[in-house]
């Protein structure tokens, strides 16, 4: 898996629009040389209402709110004080004037439009194809398997796992938070400099991740921790080729995996299996090379770039989930865990895909409803039936999963609770990530990992409390127009 794989592109928002000003206008308390103030009297004696005029201004903007709080925003992001509103309309603060706006201002909503071309509205396909190329990577596992077989495993595991899992978790920490970083560049529009942020950031995380894997091997254990280092190495080259949009190069990249396919019925020379996996991460190594070379050009990150430690939320996040689903592939046996990783990994396509459904159908209530009621009960249908397709699609991955792995038992009901326990955290942790709440999702999911791991029983009550905790801060966010509008 590489390292972005819970990371998506940030939502494209248009910012609130500016406060239209009559030509000329100074302060709405100076008169002007050409007649009274804004609050002064008209031609005719009568006194102009400061909150119709405003409301005249905005009347495009107004129309199209469903609640007060929109209103709101737009007032405070032109720089409206609470005194100002005051002295100028009469008012006690922003919200109490963007509720006499919301009153006096009919709701008019225009039809729905096209969805516009962007992250949040990619096709089914581009979707799927990057669930491919997260689950694909596990093919290595099956090749290396005969390579990494040690005699002497620690904490009940197989010889090898531990430089494994350390190498694998330190990768998807460093790559998520680096995703983010590269991410936030292409936001502003500085491709170059996105490529110069994974420029330097990808290999410093390949080195990390090689490190940690040498550094907890033991005795034996020196194949698995060299495996590690090339998994670091490929987390690093996935990850430039994921955020810069080139899936299909990676997935060029991994073909050579699918000689692990006779693997599963045969044993295949040790040689050749060396073969393929170093033919893969060249591949890969070779074109995250070729799509970096703009971040290589002198100045591609001339100006200062966004804070890294905003950052840091999507690489704890990272590591949450990262660790949830290592629990999930620890099952009964080492193939049943297998299969629920695959299903997992590949979900992540659908999963995308009903994020952009999500956010487009929220966008479309969103200029069709008039009242909050309506877009809140509209929203929170989308939610169910979305979060209800991606569990519907893991159960079926699953089954499908388990058909195809030679030898593999049914998963047992507890196993596929605890499974779609894991999805719901996955989904709702993405979803919320997406609307900026990052920071919460990753405090969930870190808090359900910590307790899985100390207490391995504790597993499904833990997911089941961060799954039902996830909803609840889903719900109270998403119902919101402001969530979607800012």
């Amino acid at each position: 898996m590489s390292g972005s794989l819970w990371l998506k592109p940030p939502i494209t928002v248009n910012p609130l629009p500016a406060i239209p000003r009559p030509r000329g206008e100074k302060r709405a308390t100076e008169p002007t040389a050409d007649g009274p103030t804004a609050d002064g009297p008209t031609a005719d004696g009568l006194a102009v209402d400061p909150v119709d005029e405003l409301a005249a201004r905005l009347d495009d903007f107004v129309a199209l709110a469903v609640h007060p709080d929109e209103i709101a925003a737009l007032l405070e992001s032109d720089g409206m004080t609470d005194d100002h509103i005051r002295l100028t309309y009469g008012r006690a603060d922003s919200f109490a004037l963007a509720e006499d706006l919301y009153a006096r201002v009919e709701r008019r909503h225009t039809a729905p439009e096209a969805p516009p071309a962007g992250p949040w509205h990619g096709e089914l396909a581009g979707c799927l194809l990057r669930g491919l190329v997260f689950a694909l990577p596990g093919l290595a596992y099956v090749l290396a398997a005969p390579l990494l077989a040690g005699e002497h495993g620690r904490f009940g595991l197989p010889g090898g796992t531990i430089p494994l899992l350390a190498g694998a978790v330190t990768g998807w920490v460093w790559n998520q938070a680096l995703s983010h970083r590269a991410y936030t560049w292409l936001g502003l529009g500085d491709r170059p400099a996105a490529a110069r942020a994974l420029l330097t950031g990808a290999p410093a995380g390949a080195l990390a991740g090689s490190a940690v894997a040498f550094a907890v091997a033991g005795p034996g254990e020196i194949p698995a921790a060299l495996f590690a280092a090339g998994q670091s190495l490929y987390l690093a080259a996935a990850t430039a080729l994921l955020v810069l949009g080139r899936e299909r190069a990676l997935l060029l990249a991994l073909l050579p995996l699918g000689g692990a396919l006779p693997a599963f019925r045969w044993d295949l020379p040790d040689l050749l299996r060396g073969g393929l996996l170093l033919g893969s991460l060249t591949a890969a190594v070779a074109f995250a090379a070729l799509v970096l070379r703009p971040g290589a050009r002198r100045g591609a990150a001339g100006r200062a770039g966004p804070p890294r430690a905003a950052s840091l939320p999507y690489g704890l996040f990272g590591l949450g989930s990262g660790l949830l689903v290592l629990h999930a592939g620890i099952g009964d046996t080492l193939v049943s865990g297998a299969g629920a990783v695959v299903a997992l990994t590949l979900s992540m396509g659908p999963a995308e895909w009903l994020l952009h459904r999500f956010r487009g159908e929220s966008l479309t209530r969103l200029r069709t409803l008039s009242t909050a009621r309506e877009f809140r009960r509209a929203v929170t249908g989308t939610l169910v039936l979305c979060l209800g397709g991606y569990l519907t699609v893991l159960v079926g991955l699953t089954l499908v999963a388990t058909l195809a792995w030679p030898g593999a038992p049914w998963p047992t009901l507890p196993r596929l609770v605890t499974l779609l326990l894991i999805g719901t955290v996955l989904w709702l942790g993405l979803l919320l990530q997406a609307f900026g709440a990052v920071a919460s999702a990753a405090a969930v999911c870190l808090v359900a990992a910590a307790a899985q791991t100390v207490e391995p029983a504790a597993g499904p009550a833990a997911t089941g409390g961060a799954a039902a905790l996830l909803a609840v801060l889903t719900c109270v966010l998403l119902v919101r127009p402001t969530a979607h509008r800012a």
